[in-house]
């Protein structure tokens, strides 16, 4: 029982600093992304990163990127306006836009297709768990069933011995009893004379 909640809080610790260490990498990455100039997106911090785009969107990372993208824009805002733009900004085209809405599909269809595999594996692992006895139940029956064993073994040597002693005495009493009725002939020939 207590390696079972020693693997569990490793296993445990393990995942918390996994989690922790990616995390990390994340916000170094929006830091290396904003410092080269570079257009901040959860897609393009999770590709960067290495990680999933829902942990760029998680408690903790989600208001880094926020303000990252906050001050890219007021960094924009700032800037000196360029030749055919009024604000600094880049004009928007028909194509950008089809282009980002591309993008945004191909990244919902990736996420609902993880989220189905996900839930596919969930549902494998809690029918795993429902079937599987508790090996702490395995065990203690497995040693109630190899007490019980040792019980009857005792048990069936025990009534070997008393068989074996029982037959012995038989024997003992056939042979008393042919000797008395041998015993009996004699005395009955003798006075029959």
């Amino acid at each position: 029982m207590t390696t079972t909640t020693d693997r569990a809080a490793a296993l445990k610790a393990v995942r918390a600093k996994d989690s922790n260490d990616k995390r990390r990498r994340v916000l170094q990455t929006m830091k290396t992304m904003e410092t080269a100039g570079q257009p901040i997106t959860a897609a393009a911090v999770a590709a960067a990163a290495g990680v999933s785009t829902w942990l760029v969107y998680a408690d903790g990372i989600r208001e880094h990127l926020d303000a990252a993208r906050t001050r890219q824009r007021q960094a924009i805002d700032d800037a000196p306006p360029t030749a055919g733009t009024p604000t600094g900004h880049q004009p928007v085209t028909p194509a950008g836009l089809r282009t980002d809405l591309a993008v945004a599909r191909h990244e919902i269809h990736r996420l609902r297709t993880d989220l189905d595999k996900l839930r596919g594996r969930l549902r494998l692992q809690l029918g795993a768990e429902i079937e599987q006895p508790d090996r702490a139940e395995l065990i203690a029956r497995v040693a109630a069933l190899e007490a019980a064993n040792r019980q009857f073994l005792a048990e069936r040597d025990a009534s070997t011995t008393q068989a074996d002693t029982a037959q012995r005495r038989v024997e003992q009493l056939e042979d008393e009893l042919t000797a008395a009725r041998e015993s009996l002939r004699r005395v009955i020939r003798d006075t029959n004379r």
